[in-house]
């Protein structure tokens, strides 16, 4: 009898995601988590743009660049978590290869979306604190608008490769991608080919986008610990740093866990396949439940208007 899953083909109709495999027997205790995160990914993530938009003091470029950043989340949670307890809960691996690379296309553009919206908040941060008398000047609701389509498009159409590069590849070994989604070079690597091509350009977008982006908000943190240090007392420094923790935190739940896979990934071939896998679901899931937390307990403005929302619940 021939096996489906491992006969010739070259484009192969589905793949089945094995979810982490080696940990197979604890899918449904490893399922609660992801399950607890999500669900708080998106109560909070609804809950920032909610606030926002009830809150008209709410309506300027800081928050205007929080929302973007809470439906990023939202898109990229909702993009790979609903498949990924179906395959826990439910053994439910199949995926169809056009809805393959449209899940891949979605997880890595809007990944790289998010990444170019934290640039935009520590522009926001620089100007507010280096420039801070020319700040509703220089960020007008037309510049904030600019810089959001800027993210949007350079995002879209610096992954579009991912999905025609993984496509023009036959696949003749197997069609069972040993991850909980559609991750690109888990994909392609199934293919009986060549795909240096792939791989140099994974690397390219590594560096190109999350090498660059670290390379402008280090250059915005720089000048804005220049101005910090040359205010009068302790208490104004601060003070003044003290806006710039969540925006720090939020980069660091980001960017941490992605360049630590994706270099263990290249480059640590001994490294379990599990243990390379719950890193990526920390890079996955963990940032857009962080990010609405930190900002939600550390912008004054956002937790007093919950604050009073609450008490009026209540009342």
């Amino acid at each position: 009898m021939s096996d489906s899953n491992t006969t010739d083909f070259t484009n192969p109709s589905t793949f089945l995601l094995l979810g982490i495999p080696g940990l197979e027997a604890a899918h449904i205790w490893i399922s609660i988590p992801f399950c607890a995160i999500y669900s708080i990914a998106m109560l909070g993530n609804f809950t920032i743009l909610f606030i926002v938009k009830r809150e008209p003091s709410l309506h300027g470029p800081m928050f205007y660049f929080l929302c973007m950043l809470a439906v990023t989340d939202l898109v990229m949670s909702t993009s790979t978590v609903p498949k990924i307890l179906s395959i826990f809960w439910f053994n439910s691996r199949e995926i169809s290869f056009s809805a393959c690379l449209t899940q891949m296309y979605f997880v890595h553009s809007f990944s790289k979306m998010e990444s170019g919206i934290l640039v935009a908040m520590a522009f926001d941060r620089y100007v507010a604190i280096c420039n801070p008398l020319r700040y509703s000047t220089i960020l007008k609701n037309s510049v904030v608008t600019k810089i959001g389509l800027a993210v949007v498009l350079r995002s879209c159409i610096i992954t579009l490769p991912y999905p025609f590069l993984a496509r023009r590849w036959p696949y003749c070994r197997t069609n069972m991608i040993p991850h909980f989604y559609c991750a690109h070079i888990a994909v392609v690597k199934l293919a009986c080919a060549d795909i240096s091509i792939s791989s140099y350009y994974g690397l390219f977008n590594l560096i190109s986008v999350s090498g660059m982006d670290l390379f402008f908000i280090a250059m915005s943190y720089t000048q804005i610990l220049r101005a910090i240090f040359l205010l009068p007392t302790i208490d104004a420094r601060l003070k003044t740093f003290g806006t710039c923790i969540s925006h720090l935190s939020a980069i660091s739940a980001l960017y941490i866990p992605d360049l630590f896979y994706s270099l263990i990934q290249r480059f640590g071939h001994n490294v379990p396949l599990h243990f390379l896998i719950l890193i990526t679901s920390v890079y996955q899931l963990v940032p857009p439940m962080l990010h609405p937390i930190i900002y939600g307990l550390r912008t004054k403005q956002i937790r007093g208007r919950l604050l009073q929302l609450f008490t009026h619940k209540e009342n």
